[in-house]
């Protein structure tokens, strides 16, 4: 039986469990701490607005101790803006990890991968632990690796639509390409579309609409937690064949039925 506890992956020498990371831009803060609870996810991704409200709410205070933070450079609109934010993000307390967000494009919010390339390079040099979010593309994402990229972070679908694997067949290319934790994120609307992706060879999903526009959202959590230990499982047994043409008999056709 699969146990995630014996199945641990490593992020820029810090080991986890859980392949399940929570976004929370779209959670609200009281509800956090219920759904990380429920997820099982020992990564939490953040927004620095939401940690540096002068006065206001501090979102630092609902994510439960012993979990890591994951802040991103969401508003970034250059690599400039990006390494900016990412600094600031190491001085509040945040640590090293960094999610980096570049994105021009107001209309669709697709990364822009040079952009985020250049932000990778500078940011790796400084000691952060770079997981950039991207298009998937083999040649950026080949770049960005050489650049010191601890993960790399390819979208399923435009942020925040729930779609899916619409670019599945351009994430397996970086799956069986690169040699970094690939983790989905951004679209995935479904757990059977988290489990799919795990199912592909993928490291790790990340979720956020999903979970924050559900109906119940705590059981949302734990549904997605359980279907990514489930393609976790399926992956690691090894997924049947697939036949193009044909059928093949699930029981025997002869030696039944004698006098």
């Amino acid at each position: 039986m699969y146990n995630a506890s014996n199945d641990p992956f490593t992020l820029g020498g810090h080991t986890f469990t859980s392949r399940f990371i929570i976004g929370s831009g779209k959670i609200s803060m009281d509800f956090t701490p219920v759904v990380v609870e429920n997820s099982g996810a020992q990564i939490v991704t953040l927004a620095l607005r939401r940690a540096n409200q002068a006065g206001g709410e501090n979102i630092l205070e609902y994510i439960p101790k012993g979990v890591t933070l994951l802040p991103n450079t969401s508003g970034a609109r250059n690599a400039d803006e990006a390494v900016r934010i990412a600094r600031l993000a190491r001085e509040i307390g945040c640590g090293d990890f960094i999610k980096i967000e570049v994105i021009r494009d107001s209309k669709y919010l697709l990364p822009d991968n040079a952009e985020t390339i250049r932000a990778t390079e500078q940011l790796a040099k400084e000691g952060f632990i770079v997981m950039p979010y991207m298009y998937p593309d083999l040649n950026v994402a080949r770049d960005l690796q050489n650049a010191g990229a601890a993960a790399i972070m390819p979208l399923a679908a435009p942020i925040g639509s729930n779609k899916g694997l619409c670019t599945k067949e351009f994430i397996q290319i970086l799956v069986d390409e690169i040699d970094l934790p690939i983790i989905v994120d951004a679209g995935i609307g479904k757990p059977s579309q988290a489990c799919e992706a795990m199912e592909m060879g993928c490291a790790a999903v990340m979720a956020n609409t999903a979970i924050a526009t559900a109906g119940d959202v705590a059981g949302m959590a734990r549904a997605f937690g359980q279907a990514i230990e489930a393609g976790r499982a399926a992956y690691l047994s090894g997924l049947g064949r697939v036949l193009e043409r044909g059928s093949s008999a699930s029981s025997p056709l002869t030696g039944f039925l004698r006098d």
